[in-house]
């Protein structure tokens, strides 16, 4: 039986992915502070767009505003799609307030209410017909209540697979944190890719790696990637290993 695949659009990212992420697969995009998870959902995202493939990205830590205002930056225009009922927003980091906020369509008043959470993620799904989620960030939710955040995220991923849905939730990690964040959140999806940004040297250098992805193989080399004013550039031909204090691609 032929794997139905997603491709990201990302450049380079597909190749590693033989292709693309398996079609229905809940994706967790983790890395610290400034490795570019953000760019690369939204590039995801905004692919699929112009591919006439429906969206929802539920932003839990930016204002909407914010997050149409950054894509845009890229060239990443969301406001027609959003007119053509394409592409949608959950609002679930203002909380309803503010001018700005009450022209939002879709907003979660409380994000500690898990239970509307899911039914305005799943009214969005349903209206738009998305085939492509974002989640930004889950960690918000692992935050507010830690103790059922794997819960959470497991009727999470049921309603986004069920809905037909080929998802990435994003992840925040410390620094130094070589983990994926969150209470086994990495038991409870299909795929981690892994974004890094070290030192060395004192040079920044940016690297990702696919942990997992079930449904096909994948590559399981490091590879080094740049963010462009066209967004995020994958150099799959190119590995790269740290050596002490050298790099070495």
């Amino acid at each position: 039986m032929q794997i139905r695949r997603v491709k990201t659009g990302i450049p380079g990212m597909d190749d590693l992915l033989y292709g693309g992420i398996p079609e229905r697969n809940v994706v967790l995009l983790s890395g610290g502070p400034g490795t570019g998870k953000t760019i690369f959902s939204q590039q995801y995202i905004y692919y699929g767009l112009t591919r006439g493939e429906p969206g929802v990205y539920v932003a839990l830590e930016e204002h909407p505003v914010q997050v149409r205002r950054n894509m845009a930056t890229f060239g990443w225009d969301v406001r027609k799609y959003e007119r053509e009922g394409l592409f949608a927003i959950v609002d679930a980091f203002s909380g309803g307030i503010g001018e700005a906020a009450k022209r939002e369509k879709y907003v979660v008043s409380s994000v500690d209410d898990f239970g509307e959470f899911i039914d305005v993620v799943k009214q969005a799904l349903r209206e738009t017909g998305a085939s492509r989620v974002v989640v930004d960030s889950v960690s918000t939710l692992y935050i507010t209540k830690p103790s059922v955040a794997r819960g959470v995220l497991m009727n999470l991923k049921r309603v986004l697979a069920g809905l037909g849905a080929t998802s990435l939730l994003v992840s925040q990690v410390s620094v130094t944190e070589r983990g994926f964040g969150g209470p086994g959140v990495e038991h409870a999806v299909d795929g981690i890719i892994r974004l890094d940004l070290d030192e060395i040297n004192g040079e920044l250098f940016r690297s990702l790696i696919i942990w997992k992805m079930r449904g096909t193989k994948h590559d399981m080399r490091r590879h080094p990637f740049e963010i462009t004013d066209k967004g995020i550039m994958v150099y799959p031909d190119k590995v790269i290993r740290f050596s002490g204090n050298r790099v070495i691609t």
